[in-house]
């Protein structure tokens, strides 16, 4: 099941990259822009056909996104059918479009998802309290110490703690109080793993070496594990609302790792130009903990499989969200920053010449695909 969540994944995240790129197809041909070329992912192409409609469609090596080759696509082009002789309000809706379909695309996910079994994912997640119930609440091991009784057990991640002792788990704050009531003694736990039964026999840690560890740097538990909850909670009539609810919480929270992301490039800079490795080191650790890149959404897609469709559907739902959010900023390489050099020129009754176009969003192009790089090494060392 988790392999074929994991597929599922994978083929609803190209869905996103798809839908962001048809939104501006739509948007082109509606407005009178004629498309060159309709791309999955980044050249150099690896499948290219020749459509009715007269534009290419391309399937691309780089899987980094995807994009609609326009024609004319200078500003200052005025080329019938061209992007650059379109109407200023028609630009925008282009350059809009694909925000605007990963929006509404991430708001009917939360909406089903709010229907079916939202997973909590935060604190305080938003959610209007009196339309929404608990569905599930699973106790899961997100964390095995080496050599800890659990280890020894054969106690895996992502095991569902089910009953101690013969006493229920219910929620995570269940654990330390069984796990110390049992201390030193062999202990039946049970538990659930990729949905079928079992049992195994703990030793648990004595509360002398559990004390004992406590005053050291390296505090050790009964069980030696961390424990996660997973909860889905429904909703009925409040369910676009929670959609628009936690959309907006979401949004905040995307600023705010951006926010740390930023700052902790700066301080990689800083400590590079100013030979403070700890500095550096640290700074990066900042700034790589706010951000993935393709690998890291394969694991992130790869992980979540295993926590069933709803938690897969969150992922999803919370990258088109993201997707949304960040080609409305204005990065030059992106939808939001060609919006905004284009409206830019039209506050400043200034024609932005092909070459200094050329010149922005290309240096944005490069720097992205370097940051993509970098944090493509980052992932791979982070969890590899």
């Amino acid at each position: 099941m988790g392999i074929f969540l994991l597929i599922v994944g994978l083929v609803l995240f190209i869905g996103l990259v798809v839908t962001h790129e048809l939104g501006h197809f739509w948007a082109a041909r509606r407005g009178g822009v004629d498309v060159e070329e309709f791309g999955v992912f980044f050249p150099p192409a690896l499948y290219r056909r020749k459509t009715k409609g007269g534009y290419d469609f391309t399937v691309n090596l780089l899987p980094l996104g995807g994009f609609v080759k326009l024609k004319g696509e200078h500003d200052s082009d005025t080329e019938k059918g061209s992007y650059g002789a379109a109407r200023t309000r028609t630009k925008v809706k282009i350059m809009l479009a694909g925000v605007f379909v990963n929006l509404v695309t991430a708001l009917v996910l939360f909406t089903v998802l709010a229907l079916v079994g939202m997973p909590k994912l935060i604190d305080n997640q938003f959610t209007v309290k009196s339309d929404t119930h608990i569905a599930k609440n699973e106790v899961l091991i997100s964390y095995i110490e080496p050599g800890s009784p659990a280890a020894k057990a054969g106690l895996q991640l992502r095991d569902q703690l089910t009953n101690v002792g013969g006493r229920a788990v219910t929620t995570s704050e269940d654990l330390p109080g069984l796990t110390k009531q049992f201390a030193g003694e062999p202990t039946k736990i049970t538990y659930v793993r990729n949905g079928k039964a079992a049992s195994a026999t703990v030793t648990f840690r004595s509360k002398g070496v559990v004390a004992a560890s406590q005053k050291t740097n390296d505090p050790k538990g009964y069980l030696g594990i961390q424990p996660a909850e997973f909860r889905l909670q429904r909703s009925t009539w409040s369910a676009p609302v929670v959609a628009v609810g936690l959309s907006t919480q979401l949004t905040a929270l995307t600023f705010q790792g951006l926010g740390h992301a930023l700052a902790g490039l700066g301080g990689i800079f800083a400590g590079f130009f100013t030979g403070n490795h700890a500095a550096r080191e640290n700074a990066q650790t900042t700034a790589s903990g706010q951000v993935s890149g393709p690998v890291g959404i394969f694991v992130l897609l790869k992980d979540g499989s295993l926590l069933g469709y709803q938690f897969m559907l969150l992922i999803i739902a919370i990258i088109s969200l993201t997707l949304a959010v960040m080609n409305v900023l204005p990065i030059p390489a992106l939808d939001g920053g060609r919006l905004f050099v284009m409206l830019l020129s039209r506050l400043f009754k200034k024609q932005v010449s092909p070459k200094a176009e050329e010149a922005i969003y290309g240096t944005g192009f490069a720097v992205l695909i370097l940051l993509i790089t970098v944090i493509t090494i980052v992932d791979v060392k982070r969890f590899f």
